[in-house]
């Protein structure tokens, strides 16, 4: 018979993991090996436990299986990549940024750029790794630090996605706890509009001096003349972003409308860069990095997208899922929750908790499903208890689990932002204020009291019979 292990038993595996990881990605020898010591780590506490190898398979096919969405769309938004970048889309993008973008508004434009896209696609990692690639470029032409740059990139894809309807965690936060869906969103502007109004103050402040420096000019016009040296630039090829967003907008659902984008990215390279199909195949399967007369492009475009670029990201989130499966399935984080959940007194302590439960799950798993799911079961009860409605419950988890994700270095999204862009985990996070701020904001909050709904039953009852969903995109 199954037996749930000891506090000390369960705490095993997180610190494996961490030991590993934390010696792993600043000597730039990635992730897998700790993920996998994750694993074995877990798989050992599981059957001393009393777990049988089958079962723990099971656990671990399980959590894989949550992720099979974001992996169809990873693989697409890797053909759009590709796509984007050989039909001239992705260079004119930073060849008309260069032009009319001041360096010392940089930042903050990146940031709600990133927002505005992240919130019509309901999409992160489709927001990154398209607009984000040519801000990179962008960047890089007027010399701005690239940790500033993806810093930016990843709080305002967060802050999109985090309040887009359209997104699958803000989907699945209010689902967990029963709360209708845009009340949960609704219920998150008390966090989310402070939080990145604050951040794009500080990204203007840290861009004053980031840039511009004697000879930058130069480095751009480099730039401008290695792409249009080696690519059709044409204003009317930013339509392609625009008709990806308007296609969203139309509640399509997210992978028939990606695939659609990336096939018209296809036919624009056929038509406007007298591509041939087979470059074409070739720049969605393995990606189109380009040589052009400027050394700065070619280092970025390194990074051309293509199906190929998005499979170590794919491997690392079925790792991550396998772990969160298995540490779910053998109990492990049932005892890491309950002893946060246990020492609840307040609300300020309530909310805590709440923000405690989901970091460790995230620093533990490094995925972002689990860090949503898992301390919403574990805290409803908590929050009835308290008469707190559940949609402070909702907020307060995407606030740490939606967003806060990107703080684990050794954690799927970062991994995914550093594969785009290039840039180390560690040198980034400093820079995600978003997430920073989001967080402390609802710690605010829970201390004040300030934004904190009493439950209502008859409410609660009414939501429950309300609710339109939409389709979901990560």
């Amino acid at each position: 018979m199954n037996k749930q292990p000891s506090f000390l038993l369960a705490l095993f595996p997180p610190a494996a993991l961490i030991a590993a990881a934390a010696y792993s990605i600043p000597n730039e020898l990635g992730m897998f090996l700790p993920l996998i010591i994750g694993i074995v780590a877990t798989s050992i506490v599981g059957m001393i436990t009393g777990n049988s190898w089958d079962e723990l398979q099971e656990y671990m096919k399980t959590g894989v299986s949550r992720a099979l969405p974001a992996i169809f769309i990873l693989f697409i938004i890797g053909t759009i990549v590709g796509s984007w970048m050989l039909s001239g889309t992705i260079p004119s993008i930073i060849y008309y940024g260069l032009e009319f973008i001041k360096p010392s508004l940089f930042l903050p434009t990146i940031a709600l750029t990133t927002g505005i896209v992240a919130i019509t696609l309901g999409s992160s990692f489709t927001a990154i790794a398209t607009v984000g690639v040519a801000f990179m470029a962008i960047g890089a032409g007027m010399g701005i630090p690239d940790p500033f740059i993806v810093g930016a990139l990843v709080s305002g894809a967060f802050f999109g996605d985090k309040i887009s309807p359209l997104s699958d965690t803000t989907n699945i936060a209010p689902a967990m706890v029963g709360v209708n869906l845009f009340d949960h969103v609704r219920h998150m502007l008390w966090d989310t509009i402070p939080a990145f109004a604050i951040s794009l103050i500080l990204f203007w402040f840290l861009g004053l001096n980031a840039g511009g420096e004697v000879g930058q000019s130069e480095k751009i016009s480099s730039i401008m003349n290695g792409l249009t040296d080696t690519f059709t630039i044409h204003p009317l090829l930013l339509a392609l972003p625009v008709i990806t967003i308007i296609l969203i907008v139309k509640r399509l659902p997210a992978v028939p409308s990606l695939v659609i984008v990336s096939v018209i990215g296809g036919i624009v390279a056929f038509f406007v860069q007298d591509s041939s199909l087979a470059q074409i195949m070739g720049a969605m399967t393995d990606g189109f990095a380009p040589s052009t007369s400027s050394e700065t492009l070619n280092a970025l475009f390194d990074q051309g997208g293509g199906v190929t670029s998005m499979l170590p990201t794919i491997g690392l989130i079925i790792a991550a899922t396998a772990l969160g499966g298995v540490l779910e399935g053998t109990g492990i984080f049932t005892v890491l929750l309950n002893r946060i959940v246990n020492t609840i007194q307040s609300t300020g302590s309530l909310v805590l908790r709440t923000v405690l439960s989901t970091l460790v799950v995230a620093f533990t798993s490094g995925e972002q499903y689990l860090s949503v799911i898992l301390p919403s079961r574990a805290m409803a009860k908590a929050y009835e208890k308290q008469g707190i409605h559940p949609k402070n419950l909702s907020r307060t988890v995407e606030a740490a689990g939606t967003v806060g994700i990107n703080l684990v270095p050794w954690g799927v999204t970062a991994l995914f932002v550093s594969n785009i862009t290039n840039v180390s985990p560690y040198s980034f996070i400093p820079f995600i204020f978003f997430a920073y701020l989001v967080i402390a904001i609802n710690l605010f909050y829970g201390y004040t009291g300030i934004s904190i709904t009493k439950a209502d039953p008859q409410a609660e009852q009414d939501e429950e019979q309300e609710g339109d969903r939409f389709p979901v995109a990560r």
